[in-house]
């Protein structure tokens, strides 16, 4: 082993060491139950996102041992799982301000059957990706798949405690009451030529006054951004993909 791939092999060991370690403090958030607490889980899962962005792009590249690899690789596959899991459960929260037991429960299990699921699941995975495919430019092709996959993940956390947070205090300082992003239906973007997401805010009254000015404020917004936005009476649509994506100025 060159001296290179052993100190990269210690700092992916040294990043998982801390991956652990925020892992317990995410299960004491979760505990909790607390629609309170969803922003400081989404801090804990944009972590988890850069930390495994620094394997990949950094660490995991200079591994050439086919061992230390799937042993990599197995532990990647978790924490990319974890990630999903914590989507879900945070876009839940923040769109139907509720928790959802099925989804809590399903993430709490994941991260309790990390060993179980390391060992077995995920390195037979990752021992057919890294050992079928003996083509050298097929394998670098696997190996990007969820590199992509977490840099798509990276995007998405951008909005968490930051450019969703900024929409939502924007239209509750307007006069909303109630707030949600959603992907925007195929319906949808049939009506609206460029929908890709839909904001859909209301008030507490019957005030067209009042539902013009949250509208309008949002939209301004979303505008200054460098977003294309069209207000439909309560709701918004943008060419933003999984709305708010990262600012296109």
């Amino acid at each position: 082993m060159s001296y290179i791939e052993k100190k990269f092999k210690n700092e992916i060991t040294l990043v998982f060491e801390e991956l652990s370690s925020m892992e317990k403090g995410l299960m004491e958030l979760l505990k909790e139950k607390s629609l309170q607490k969803v922003e400081e889980i989404a801090k804990v899962c944009s972590e988890l996102v850069k930390k495994i962005n620094l394997i990949l792009k950094k660490f995991y590249p200079e591994i050439k041992d086919m061992e230390d690899k799937i042993i990599i690789k197995s532990s990647l596959r978790f924490y990319y799982d974890l990630i999903e899991k914590l989507t879900t459960y945070i876009r839940h929260v923040e769109n139907f301000r509720q928790i959802d037991e099925n989804v809590l429960n399903s993430l709490k299990e994941h991260v309790q059957e990390k060993k179980k699921l390391i060992n077995g699941k995920f390195k037979e995975l990752a021992t057919r990706e890294l050992t079928t495919f003996y083509n050298p430019k097929a394998r670098k092709e696997l190996e990007s798949i969820l590199e992509d996959k977490i840099r798509t993940k990276e995007r998405e956390f951008f909005t968490f405690g930051t450019f969703e947070q900024e929409i939502k205090k924007k239209a509750r300082l307007a006069g909303a009451t109630e707030i949600m992003i959603f992907t925007a239906s195929s319906e949808e973007r049939e009506k609206i030529n460029f929908a890709q997401s839909l904001i859909h805010f209301k008030i507490n009254k019957n005030d067209d006054d009042l539902l013009e000015k949250v509208g309008n404020e949002i939209q301004s917004f979303l505008l200054s951004k460098g977003y294309k936005v069209k207000l439909d009476r309560d709701k918004l649509f943008t060419d933003a993909r999984l709305l708010p994506d990262a600012p296109k100025k």
